[in-house]
């Protein structure tokens, strides 16, 4: 229900690229969020999705994050994992194009899962390096064969923790960050605080689910309006962070 709500309110303020004063904000608008070209790589998205659709496997979970919606049992199809619990199709694409907009060259991604998101960032840019981050060895694991089966190369795996894998990040820096998993306000939060030093002033940090519950409404809330953060993109399913400093501090709601 909160969600239903939480749409209606957004689809109510939510506009389009007209009155948007900002160069770099209109310019991402027009040219990656609203780009209708029908990019090669869709198929391929579409594939791999198709793939985990018609798999029989049935995998035992680990969740260290708040777990699903529609699953709570331990024992999983993937072939409903990827249903409930994945990245939309329409959202990988446009995760796609953010990844071939901003030709980012290394990102992080909070939360593999079965790696639809991780699949459309590994193909926006293949130069972009991919570390990605999974909790459940089991799911895991199953992942790693999918991208094998897909000859995915610029992606590295780490089965860990969010926290301490961000605890042993060497001194670089991310021209993306991808926050995918663990969808609670508490723990949001301290993964942005632990990781924006991680970011200099052209990174993006790319939140999945802010509307997932009250909870994680406010974490989105609280980030943007962060002294740090110079601009955000609320397009409800996602929600997009910068860190510009030539850029001023602007809020945009847009509707795709």
């Amino acid at each position: 229900m909160y969600q239903i709500i939480a749409y209606i309110k957004f689809l109510l303020k939510s506009t389009n690229q007209h009155g948007v004063h900002s160069p770099f904000v209109y310019d991402f608008i027009t040219k990656c969020l609203y780009d209708k070209t029908p990019y090669e790589a869709y198929g391929k998205l579409k594939a791999y999705r198709k793939a985990i659709l018609q798999s029989k496997d049935t995998l035992e979970i680990i969740d260290f994050g708040v777990g699903s919606k529609r699953m709570n049992a331990n024992k999983r199809k993937v072939s409903k994992m990827i249903k409930n619990s994945s990245s939309s199709f329409k959202d990988t694409k446009l995760l796609f194009r953010i990844a071939q907009y901003f030709q980012f060259k290394n990102t992080l991604e909070l939360g593999t899962s079965l790696g639809v998101g991780t699949q459309a960032l590994a193909l926006g840019y293949t130069d972009n390096q991919i570390t990605t981050i999974e909790g459940c060895p089991n799911t895991l694991s199953f992942t790693k064969e999918q991208f094998k089966a897909f000859k995915l190369q610029n992606i590295t795996l780490i089965n860990s923790d969010f926290k301490s894998t961000i605890d042993k990040l060497e001194d670089t820096y991310f021209d993306c960050i991808f926050f995918d998993g663990h969808h609670n306000k508490e723990a949001t939060l301290e993964y942005f605080n632990q990781l924006i030093s991680k970011a200099h002033n052209d990174s993006i940090f790319i939140f999945d689910d802010i509307y997932w519950s009250k909870d994680m409404t406010q974490a989105w809330r609280n980030i943007i309006s962060d002294s740090r953060v110079t601009a955000s993109v609320d397009c409800f399913n996602l929600g997009f962070v910068f860190f510009r400093k030539e850029q001023p501090k602007q809020h945009f709601t847009i509707r795709l």
